[in-house]
């Protein structure tokens, strides 16, 4: 056994060997191969036709003609010469063709390979091009592919230093079918000028640059607005959106970007909603149906008929469109004065269907001024709020909490102290005074020992806020200690007998439906809510100011008041009256939420932009959605 195991092993070596002398040793293994196999073939099946010569001689030759055909060597017979110089023409024949596949092979092989790569030209006209990779990705595609819906053809390209094959499949994972909307994936880095033209970004409808989901890649986005800028020149382009998480490169960016660019600092306006949500409970689920594309809008509208009229006499001149300010000079003004008049080159922003569905009617016939409520002055009054972890938005939240607190005013911050440095806390503690009072406080937020010994239920609201993703980890993990959060705060509630409104900053969409709130609760996912904000701008720039006064500290916001503040409860009224009511305090309505079994329902009661004519009865628990001064 020894032996035979030697032998077995030296022969073993020597075909390895002669293998790796290269083709030549291949070419002539594989005729050896072939000639051990298509020989005795060809000889059983010579011996055994009944029809073949009875010569020795003539079924040789007829062995040879068989085998010469199944090599493709011709297979002449007679004499030497003639069978050498047909095996010369048969081997040029088969050297010339297989020279042909192989070349065919290669290039098909290479052009296959470029397409896989995600490296040739994007040919489209009126496309959408959307730059980086982010989480944001899936719900920018998305709504894009949502307003393409009416259009008969639309693109969107995508270049994202990933493989092509992989974004596709994700794509397909998480967009699903796209309709008639072709989605186009580029592979390379958006920093590379080169590789960014090959979206054809000059002749695109707009062009999105995503943040990085790292904190610290908002340089990347800056080099590639630079790198955009080089691939579009200096002439006319198309509108950019991008967007950074840090206010020290919003100027960088602004300035790369150019006088086409509108740059978004996603951590400032993630901040604004979760302050604007934990006094308006419900705000964010108002918030996701004015910026997604499956519901009504915000669009711009102007009807000749409309010139020399005063702002307040438009709210009822259409019965499926809210209408809740101009833009005059390239500058939105929302919920102004009623007796403002509208000048010639004034647009209406209103609420809508679509870009089509603002026509005139005049709906003032059906407001009932007996059933409304006289207007009363509320008197702000001190607020208590408890934020419960620390991330990098936390400074933003509390600073913003504590602009326009009332007198009497507090703050408590409690977060593990691995979580907050020495000088996040004085400065935590700068914000003190006698308006205003911010405490911190060290502690595990999972713990329902360090909850239980703060009296939860004597605050106006909770703020739940996830830690920052750490490098490498999955963008679902850092939501986990948020879900343990809620889970505690859920067992406190029942034990204290009261519901608290809780805003919750989750990464990952997915984990909404885990979260053990209350339907209706709001649930604010950073990622998602900028990428609705950059699709919206993409389709009308003109929103970009819009949507920056909305969540800006002061001026005009989206507002829920108690629906007894402009009807009578209990009485029934078209909406028109209620938009009549709200007119006369300045204020532009919007919508409602009812407040009973409909909350469980995927609207959570929620309505934008109902018909004027709709009539229902106002209960003392429904709330009405303005845009109005804070």
């Amino acid at each position: 056994m020894g032996r035979r195991a030697e032998l077995t092993g030296r022969a073993r070596y020597w075909f390895d060997t002669t293998l790796a002398r290269g083709t030549s040793a291949l070419v002539g293994w594989l005729a050896m191969g072939c000639l051990v196999v298509v020989l005795p073939a060809s000889a059983v099946l010579v011996w055994t036709d009944p029809h073949a010569p009875a010569s020795r001689s003539e079924r040789l030759a007829e062995i040879w003609r068989l085998t010469g055909e199944t090599l493709r060597l011709g297979g002449a017979t007679g004499p030497l010469l003639r069978v050498l110089l047909s095996v010369l023409l048969a081997l040029v024949a088969l050297v010339y063709v297989s020279t042909l596949v192989g070349l065919i092979t290669t290039g098909l092989t290479e052009r296959l390979t470029a397409l896989r790569r995600g490296r040739s030209t994007v040919l489209e006209q009126g496309h959408s091009v959307v730059l980086g990779w982010s989480e944001q990705v899936f719900t920018v595609v998305s709504e894009l592919v949502a307003a393409n819906a009416n259009q008969r053809y639309g693109a969107v390209a995508v270049l994202a230093d990933r493989n092509k094959t992989t974004m596709e499949e994700a794509f397909r994972s998480k967009v699903g079918a796209t309709g008639r909307t072709r989605l186009i994936c580029r592979s390379g880095p958006p920093t590379d000028p080169a590789l960014l033209a090959l979206t054809n970004p000059g002749a695109a409808s707009a062009v999105l640059v995503l943040p990085h989901d790292d904190p610290s890649g908002d340089p990347e986005v800056v080099k590639t607005l630079l790198a955009l800028r080089s691939a579009l020149g200096q002439g006319e382009g198309p509108p950019v959106v991008a967007a950074v998480r840090d206010d020290r490169y919003r100027l960088a960016a602004t300035l790369a970007a150019g006088s086409r660019g509108i740059v978004l600092e996603s951590d400032a306006i993630t901040a604004r909603l979760i302050v604007q949500s934990a006094r308006r409970p419900g705000l964010s689920l108002v918030y996701r149906d004015l910026l997604d594309f499956a519901g009504d809008e915000f669009y711009l509208a102007f009807d000749p008929a409309l010139t020399g009229r005063s702002f307040g006499d438009t709210l009822l001149a259409y019965a499926t469109s809210s209408v809740v300010g101009l833009l005059r000079d390239g500058r939105p003004l929302l919920s102004p004065p009623p007796q403002t008049l509208i000048g010639p080159g004034d647009r209406l922003i209103v609420i809508t269907r679509d870009d089509d569905t603002a026509r005139l009617s005049d709906c003032s016939g059906l407001v009932d001024e007996s059933v409304m409520t006289p207007w009363r002055s509320a008197n702000a009054r001190p607020e208590r709020r408890l934020i419960l972890g620390w991330n990098r938005r936390a400074s933003l939240i509390v600073e913003q909490l504590g602009r326009s607190a009332a007198h009497g005013s507090v703050i408590a911050v409690v977060a593990d102290r691995d979580e907050v440095t020495a000088e996040q806390v004085r400065g935590i503690g700068t914000h003190s005074a006698p308006r205003l009072t911010v405490t911190f406080r060290p502690g595990d937020i999972t713990r329902p020992e360090t909850l239980r010994c703060l009296e939860i239920d004597s605050y106006d609201s909770v703020v739940v806020l996830g830690p920052d993703p750490v490098a490498g980890q999955q963008p679902d993990e850092a939501d986990n200690r948020t879900l343990v959060t809620l889970l505690v705060l859920q067992l406190l509630e029942r034990q204290t007998g009261r519901e608290l409104p809780v805003v919750t900053e989750m990464t990952d969409d997915r984990n909404r439906t885990l979260a053990p709130v209350s339907p209706g609760a709001d649930v604010i996912i950073s990622g998602k809510l900028i990428g609705l904000l950059m699709a919206q701008i993409s389709q009308n720039r003109h929103l970009a100011a819009v949507f920056e006064e909305l969540f800006s500290p002061t001026g005009s916001q989206v507002h829920l008041r108690p629906a007894s503040s402009y009807v009578l409860p209990g009485c029934e009224a078209s909406f028109a009256t209620v938009v009549a009511a709200a007119q006369r305090r300045s204020e532009c309505a919007i919508g409602y939420r009812r407040h009973d079994r409909a909350m469980a329902v995927p609207d959570h009661g929620v309505r934008i932009n109902p018909d004027k004519n709709e009539r229902r009865c106002w209960t003392g628990r429904d709330e009405v959605v303005v845009i109005a001064q804070d």
